[in-house]
């Protein structure tokens, strides 16, 4: 080979090197953003208190976040039980939370929209806002409560699916946080 080919190969070598450190590192940065998620009403990975099932009061429990992104313009949270007997069963749908809301209060009112103008989705007992555990008597279940900073509002009217939002959030999540809690009866 002429030192005018080695040479070629050495740049190619070089360049193709770049490429794929500048693409490891492009790809590492797309991962959303970890933010803090938590409740004064249990630690994660602890039982949720009867308080926030169906065995009691059945209100949504205090959850509050920090570190959220840069360029946040809304939050979106799921709450679900991946252990229900017919597949993840979907307790809460809440979502276009405006960007400065750091926290849900205990009690969330069961409406459409909230004062702060964030929308509530159907969950799985076919009603809107939270619905507590409430599985059947056997092992614990596992509660997901997944938040999601947007680069964007959803647009959605309230009453949406879990899917429906999923769906609409694709592409916009910047940053999550996950919270999880077991319940057992």
């Amino acid at each position: 080979m002429t030192p005018r080919g080695k040479a070629s190969l050495n740049f190619i070598s070089i360049c193709l090197t770049a490429v794929i450190l500048i693409r490891g590192t492009y790809a590492a940065d797309m991962k959303p953003h970890a933010m803090q998620l938590t409740s004064s009403a249990f630690q994660s990975g602890r039982e949720i208190p009867s308080k926030y099932t169906c065995d009691g009061e059945d209100v949504s429990p205090l959850l509050r976040w920090q570190d959220p992104p840069a360029g946040t313009k809304a939050f979106a949270l799921i709450a679900d039980d991946p252990d229900a007997p017919g597949g993840t069963w979907v307790h809460w749908v809440i979502y276009d939370l405006p960007a400065e809301t750091k926290e849900l209060t205990e009690g969330a009112a069961k409406t459409d929209v909230l004062a702060s103008g964030a929308k509530q989705g159907v969950n799985d007992f076919r009603k809107v806002g939270y619905g507590g555990p409430c599985p059947p008597t056997g092992a614990a279940h596992r509660y997901y409560f997944k938040l999601y900073a947007l680069d964007a509002a959803t647009g959605l009217k309230p009453r949406a699916t879990k899917e429906q939002v999923l769906e609409a959030i694709k592409g916009h999540v910047i940053g999550e946080a996950e919270l999880i809690g077991r319940y057992k009866r």
